[in-house]
């Protein structure tokens, strides 16, 4: 029985496991150099470890969510709907720029979600599709893992414990 003396604390259903900036070089590095979703799929890795959000909170943004002078990522509705401005690591920039970069040449609008699908029609043309889906980064992140051989299991919300823990080793806790 719980006591205000021995508290019942629960226990994860998996063990975390905290990706160090040597594990997030590997996954970046396993991705593709050159095509629009490796480019894509970059910025993604570096937003959810350089800003801490939720995958939601990074699938649903937008480009003018990015302030670039200011460093911040505006989220409109985290959870419990609630908004807040986060701050985004410098070395995640390079990567979201030229993801940004890349969806204007690929006439993606500012309307579209950041993270959004790129399809090929009939012709073989490039075009922008919907937000991505949850279950998709999920898939992905489980395969790049693997080619990138590390021994943990990646998971969206694992960076954000990685990114706290990262501000705390820095002494921002």
């Amino acid at each position: 029985m719980p006591t205000a003396e021995r508290p019942v604390l629960k226990s994860p259903k998996r063990e975390v496991h905290i990706l160090t900036p040597k594990d997030v070089r590997r996954l970046l590095d396993a991705c593709s150099r050159r095509s629009p979703t490796g480019i894509r799929n970059k910025a993604l890795l570096a937003v959810l470890f350089g800003a801490g959000l939720r995958i939601s909170e990074a699938l649903a943004l937008k480009p003018r969510d990015v302030n670039f002078e200011e460093r911040t990522i505006r989220i409109h509705h985290g959870k419990g709907d609630k908004a807040r401005t986060v701050g985004l690591a410098e070395p995640a920039i390079p990567y979201l720029e030229r993801w940004l970069e890349k969806r204007t040449a690929l006439g993606i609008t500012g309307h579209k979600p950041v993270f959004c699908t790129i399809t090929a029609s009939s012709d073989g043309a490039l075009t922008p599709g919907s937000r991505l889906k949850d279950a998709y980064v999920r898939g992905w992140l489980r395969r790049l893992a693997e080619k990138a051989g590390l021994g943990k299991r990646v998971h969206a919300h694992g960076f954000r414990h990685s990114h706290a823990y990262q501000l705390h080793k820095e002494g921002w806790s």
